[in-house]
């Protein structure tokens, strides 16, 4: 009887372990789609602040339409690298959009009217808020990816992350120039 009682004991801890070891997963997964979810907020703000910049540029800059439609067309790529959720392909497609960009504040440079632009400056301050908030979620989204792959890797926890169906999570990767805050202030400084 005794010897029962300690067998069933130690299979009800050994459930209770294994449930606590799902649980724990369960927490890592949702931390890396909050991460993600914060970043892609900020994505979709800087989605929305973009067409406003290429406006009011367009207003001073009208020979300058092959710029601003490349930048349209980078932020069309960012929006469905983000859509479809592949890392890489966002990386690639921030690439180009801060290529764009720089090829925009690089052109700006010619339209002083433009930089002293009430509109333009607040754009210049949202985007720039943008685009620090985004290099800090991307932090935080990587870190929730390291610690869910390393405990989808650690044993045990690696038995129940195969039996659950955990797969690994993807860094967000971005070049070493994307890494860095666009310096508007610096690209319209004249």
């Amino acid at each position: 009887m005794l010897g029962l009682l300690v067998f069933l004991f130690l299979v009800l801890a050994l459930v209770g372990y294994l449930i606590s070891l799902y649980n724990g997963l369960v927490r890592v997964r949702a931390a890396v789609k909050l991460a993600w979810s914060d970043i892609d907020v900020l994505l979709v703000q800087r989605h929305d602040e973009l067409p406003k910049l290429v406006e009011v540029c367009k207003q001073y800059m009208q020979y300058e339409s092959g710029t601003l439609e490349r930048v349209m067309r980078a932020r069309a790529g960012v929006d469905a690298a983000r859509t479809s959720g592949s890392m890489s392909s966002l990386g690639a497609a921030e690439r180009e959009l801060r290529s764009g960009l720089g090829g925009l504040y690089a052109v700006a440079e010619n339209y002083p009217q433009l930089k002293a632009s009430e509109p333009f400056r607040h754009l210049q301050e949202r985007i720039s808020g943008l685009e620090t908030a985004i290099a800090d979620r991307r932090e935080v989204y990587n870190e929730a990816v390291n610690t869910n792959n390393v405990r989808i890797d650690a044993f045990p926890d690696m038995l129940v992350a195969r039996l659950g169906d955990f797969p690994p999570a993807q860094l967000l990767h971005f070049q070493s120039e994307q890494k860095s805050d666009v310096d508007l202030k610096t690209a319209f400084s004249g």
